[in-house]
Parts: structure tokens; sequence; C-alpha cells
């Protein structure tokens, strides 16, 4: 039997009990340190839930991570009363743990020190009676620490590893997309932060050499920023201030500009036809095919000389179907008729139509000279017919009743316009999801021509549709997000939100989404998800070379819900989830990595939360989310979650492809300046007159009615 110096020197501080393929049971030695282990090379809190133990094997020391920690009382003896017993001076001590990798032992340093390396998996458990021993500083370090190729980025310390750095590979980190999940105020906000900013230090200064064009070590020029692209999805507006400082420059972009940002604009000429017709709330009977035949026709304007010619034609020919009805239905006898006003402001459309119509065809000169001037030809008709029906006093006006006879006139011309060009199948016609640019505003005018060409019940059906899209676009708030000339060109687009560019060189994009209306900002976040997605396919499919982009989205529940929010719109929000599912599912194929952050991960998407492969947990209370959160960790390493309820901020647990081995950790300090604007609102300091302001509700009120000051008199 070995004495106790003996049992200090080699470490051992118990011996296994019990073996199962889960856990560990062991019993401690009664010399066995009760808090300070002095023996480890610098003294350590032993024991310690989350803390490591290794038991030597043929193959190295299998790693366990301490799950639960107990005493064993004495059995009371047969006829004695339990309540009578005395503890024994050294009750006896056991330990649960959780084997989860194995320690190799690898050549040695320079100095002759021993090296260690770990290798998640046990190939060989250990045996009942095997001696457990504490791990040295050094083996610490082996057990927590990445391999050396992984050591880039720097997120923290671990308290149980000896304050041993924790360290992350941004290919392992980002390229399989990461989680940080965690109740309000539990740090999440500050360790994504945190995580960019760190990730983007950690890159050397480069700067070209005119010489060879190979980036060398900056010396006295300024170095280039990074060839990164972080771009952030910031529905409360809390993440400007964590770069305000101006050590890590990044690009802003807010509604109208605010506090000197760029302009955050989602034009409606860049959202495909599933996005409109979510935006809008088309129904799929009707409305929705000629929605989407709209959105086709305002595309193709201008795309082709068979395009303009068949667009036109259609128009006329809708008109003549709307007429065939309108007489079919008018009895012969009787003067004017129910439709009467209707007719007088179809007429009215029809006079606009046709001088619409000559300006646009003129740009394709000969091409369609012969078209331009039979529509020019029925104008004269058509305007007899209404003008003579047509009275007006000074202060109305209005249509006398219209007579079987001025129907007649009307139909003849546009047939004779009709009958004169047959209209021909085009071939290439511009999808209606091609991001072509086109005037937004439009849009109504478009629908109901459509509408008219389909004939039937169809323009009733879709008098909803374009009421509600007039409604959209006559808000104030909405206009400055989805208004076309919010970008010039796609180009444009895609420099300024992926950069870096000539003109946006830095590596983060902050997107304030705090002024985009509720009834938008699902679709703005689904169209930029999407944009951002499509344009890496298409850059490697090009250059056969992936673009490297991380897509950071706070408060994720909000936007990737595994159900729809009943108080937002069911098609905007199942969209905005189904564009997340496909960046989840297919990112990584084209270099786009996600990072979500959310204090409820019970409600985020099932599909996207299985896509994830590293998971950075701060605390978490609710027993939903704790279950939830359990079941992501593959092994009988999800025990090891149990301590997420009580974990002060700050501190968090690392688990995933990202690291070796879960792991607690203490997330690095981040300064209060480089945090995120989500700190608690301070209530009694507010109270007592030392912090906060007075609101001015009129600034508030004019910014909110976005109505000039000189307005408002």
């Amino acid at each position: 039997m070995t004495t106790l110096v003996e049992r200090i020197g080699t470490l051992a501080v118990g011996r296994v009990e019990t073996v199962s393929a889960e856990a560990l049971q062991i019993s401690l030695f009664n010399e066995t340190p009760q808090a300070i282990a002095l023996n480890t090379g610098s003294p350590s809190g032993f024991p310690r839930v989350n803390a490591y133990i290794l038991i030597p094997n043929e193959t190295g020391a299998v790693v366990a991570v301490i799950k639960e920690i107990s005493i064993v009382r004495a059995k009371p003896v047969a006829g004695q009363k339990a309540e009578g017993l005395v503890d024994l001076p050294y009750p006896a001590r056991t330990l649960a743990a959780i084997p989860f990798g194995t320690l190799l032992r690898e050549k040695n340093d320079e100095d002759g020190q021993p090296q260690f390396s770990l290798e998640r998996g046990v190939p060989v458990l250990p045996s009942v009676g095997d001696p457990v021993l504490l791990p040295t500083a050094t083996q610490l370090r082996s057990i927590v620490e990445a391999k050396s190729d992984d050591r880039l980025i720097q997120v923290g310390t671990a308290p149980f590893a000896g304050n041993a750095r924790v360290w992350v590979h941004p290919d392992k980190l980002f390229g399989r997309h990461l989680a940080v999940l965690g109740n309000t105020g539990s740090g999440k906000s500050c360790s994504v932060a945190g995580i960019i900013r760190w990730a983007l230090e950690s890159v050397p200064d480069k700067k070209v050499d005119s010489a060879d064009g190979e980036p060398t070590p900056a010396e006295s020029d300024p170095p280039l920023p990074p060839n990164a692209r972080f771009i952030i999805l910031d529905p409360n507006g809390e993440y400007s201030q964590a770069f305000s400082d101006g050590l890590l420059p990044v690009r802003r972009f807010a509604v109208g500009g605010k506090d000197g940002a760029n302009a955050l604009t989602v034009p409606g000429w860049l959202w495909n036809g599933q996005e409109w017709a979510a935006f809008t709330a088309a129904q799929p009977g009707v409305q929705r095919p000629i929605l989407l035949r709209a959105l086709r026709q305002l595309r193709n304007a201008g795309s082709s000389v068979a395009t303009a010619k068949a667009q036109a034609l259609r128009r006329y020919s809708g008109y003549v179907r709307q007429l065939e009805q309108l007489y079919a239905d008018l009895p012969q006898s009787v003067a004017g008729f129910p439709r009467n006003r209707d007719f007088g402001s179809l007429l009215e459309g029809l006079k606009g139509l046709t001088e619409s119509d000559e300006e646009t065809l003129a740009n394709y000169g000969d091409d369609v000279a012969g078209l331009a001037a039979a529509i020019a030809s029925i104008r004269d008709p058509i305007e007899t017919v209404r003008a003579q029906r047509h009275w007006t006093t000074q202060n109305s006006s209005g249509y006398n009743d219209f007579q079987p006879a001025d129907l007649q006139k009307v139909l003849e011309a546009l047939r004779s316009l009709t009958n004169a060009f047959p209209i021909t199948a085009t071939h290439g016609e511009i999808s209606e999801d091609a991001p072509v640019r086109f005037d937004v505003d439009a849009l109504p005018d478009c629908i109901r021509e459509v509408a008219m060409a389909t004939g039937g019940q169809a323009l009733n059906n879709v008098e909803p549709l374009i009421n509600r899209i007039q409604i959209n676009l006559g808000d104030s708030g909405l206009k400055p997000v989805i208004a076309t000339d919010g970008a010039e060109s796609l180009t444009k687009w895609l420099s300024a939100f992926l950069g870096p560019s000539e003109d946006f060189p830095e590596s983060v994009a902050i997107l304030d989404l705090s002024l985009i209306p509720s009834d938008v900002v699902h679709i703005a976040v689904a169209v930029i998800a999407r944009l951002v997605f499509e344009a890496l396919q298409r850059h490697i499919n090009a250059t056969g070379q992936a673009l490297p982009t991380v897509l950071v989205l706070e408060e994720a529940h909000n936007f990737v819900r595994r159900d729809t929010d009943a108080g937002a719109n069911a098609q905007a929000t199942d969209l905005c989830r189904q564009a997340f599912e496909r960046i989840a599912r297919e990112g990584r194929k084209f270099g786009l990595g996600l990072l979500l952050a959310s204090q409820r991960p019970s409600e985020l998407s099932p599909t996207v939360l299985a896509q994830c492969n590293s998971f950075l947990l701060h605390r978490i209370v609710n027993d939903v989310d704790q279950n939830l959160v359990r079941r992501l960790v593959p092994d009988a390493l999800g025990g090891l979650l149990g301590e997420l309820p009580t974990l002060p901020s700050q501190q968090a647990i690392l688990l995933g492809w990202a690291v070796p081995t879960p792991v607690l950790l203490k997330v690095r300090d981040l300064p209060k300046a480089q945090r995120p604007r989500s700190h608690d609102p301070k209530f009694w300091d507010t109270w007592l007159g030392t912090a906060g302001s007075v609101p001015n509700w009129a600034d508030i009120a004019t910014s909110w009615e976005n109505v000039s000051p000189d307005a408002t008199g």
C-alpha cells in the first residue's frame, strides 16, 4: 500500500469503483484534498463540477469531466436507530465523471517538457480499481487548448483548467455555423460582438508590395483591411455602439441614413415573386398569378421589341374582353346601364394607355412604327365617344348615360387594332424573380392592366390586392426602404452590403433594422439573406473559389421561428425562416456561415439548430430551453449542461466542432465602449434624476410621422 507522500507524488486522488459507457463512479481517498490541491504544480480548486481528471491506461490516459460530487455516509448497525448515528471523521467521498477523450503523449518540446494532445473518443474504458489522477497544468492546457494550428482566435479562458486560454479556428467556428444562446443579460450580445472583433484583430496586418503584388507585413504604410465579410443584421440597433470606437472600421446602414449611416434600402425591384406575394398577402387563386404576371411584365418592359409589342397588345386585348362582357350584359332597350361611371373611367384609362404606349414604342424606332401608328389611330374614336357623354360644372363632373352604340364604336376601334396585330409568342422573357430594375410605383396600375387582359372577374378579385399595395407604397416609413431609387444597380447594392469593395473597404457591415416597419422587416431580412446567398453561389460558380462570409442574425427567434408568430404576416415569417433554413443546409458549400444569437432556442427552427455545429451557451433558465439545448449535445456530455441556470454573466459553455471538448470558459473582457447597447435600464437612477433624459415628444412624433418641422406649423 502506498503512503500519502507517494500518492501526492503520483497525483493520485482516488480509484475507479464502477464503470459504464455513460459515466464512471470514483471513490476518493480520505487524504485527497477537500478544496485546494497543491500537488498540480500550482494551487487549484478540487474537486469541482466540470473539472477534469485522468485515468491512465495503455493508450495514454482517459480524460473525464466531473459531473457530480457526493458523500457516502456509513450504514447504520442492525437494530440501531439511524438517528443515533454519528458521522465518521472521514466520510467516504465519491465522484461521478463522464469520459469523453484520450490524452496522448507526444514528443517533448525544446525544453524537454512532455507534450500531450487530446483525441475525442475513448477506445478503451478504464477498469475497476484503476487510479484516478489530477492533471498537471501542462495536461490541462492540452485538454482545453486547441492544437497549435488552430490557435488563431482566443475567445476566453477556462477557470477549471488553470485559466488555460481557449482558442478556436475561424474555419471551424464559422464554417459550420455557430449559435450563441442565453437569456437576456447573460452576456450573449457582448460575446457576439467580441467574437467578431477578436476574429478580425487576429488577422495579421498586410499591405500590398508594388514590386511583386504579394501581401507582406505592414511596416510604415497603413495596412489593408482583412478580406473578411461580416454582415450583422441588427434588429435593435445595438451593435453600432460596439464598433463606434474607430479601432475596427465598419460601414453602417440605417433607414434614412440615421446618425450619419448609409441609407438602408432593400429596393422592391430586388424582390422575387415569392417575396412580393408574401408582402402583399396575395391569395393563390387569382391574385398571385396576376401579381407574378405583372412583375414579369414590368421587368420585361424595354427588354426587346417582340416583348414590348406583345405586352402592349395583351393590354388592348384585355380591354376588348372586358368591353365584350359589358356589351353582352347590356339590355338593348335600356338607355343607360349600371356600370355607366365605370365605363367612363375605363375610357379615360384607355386614352392614357394609348398616349403612354406611343411614348414607350417610340424608343424602338421603325421596328414598331406600324403598331404605334395603329394605336394612335384608335385614340380619336375613343376620345369622341368619351367627350360626347362627359359633362362638367364648376364643382363637379361626370358622364351622361352611354348608349349601346357607344360601346360598339369603342369595341370596333379596339378590334381593328388587335385583329391587325395578333399576339405572337415571345421567347426569352425575363422571369418575375430576376433582379431587373423597374418602377415599383407602377405595380398597381400594371396589375390592373393584367387583370383587365385576363377578363372575367379578375379585376374585381385583384382590387383588394391593388389597394393593399397602394397603401403600403404610400407609407412614409416604408417608402425609403423599398423605393426604386434605393440603389442604382445590383452591382452597387452588392458592393455596399457585401463588400469589401473600393467604395466600401470595411470588413464589417452593420444593418440597423430597428426603424424598418414591422410589416416589411421579415421580407427585408429574407431578401438580404437570399441575395447574399445567391451572390456567393454565383461567385463560386464563376471563379471556382469560395468567398467566406459570415451572416450574423441577432434575436434569431424573431426571424427563424419554428412556428408562425401570431402577430406577424404568416407568409412573410415562413419565407424568412425558409431563407435561413436553406443557408443553414447549403451555405457551407459556398462559404456562407451563420452566427445566430437568441434568448429562446426552443422557438428556433429545428432545421437551423440541427445544422449548427458549434454552440456558445450562456445562462439559460427556462426548463424548455434547457431540455432542448441538452439534446443538441450528441453524447453523454449533455449532463454537463446542468450548470446553465447558474452561470454568471460572462461565463459560458463552448461545445461542438470548434473545440476539442466542451469547456466552461470565461469570455474575454470587452471594454465598455466596445459592448453593444444592451445594458439594463437604470430605473432607480432615472427616478432620482441622475440618469436618463426628459423626452421631447414633439420631435419624436415628427420623426415618427416623417413630417418636416416646417409643416407642423
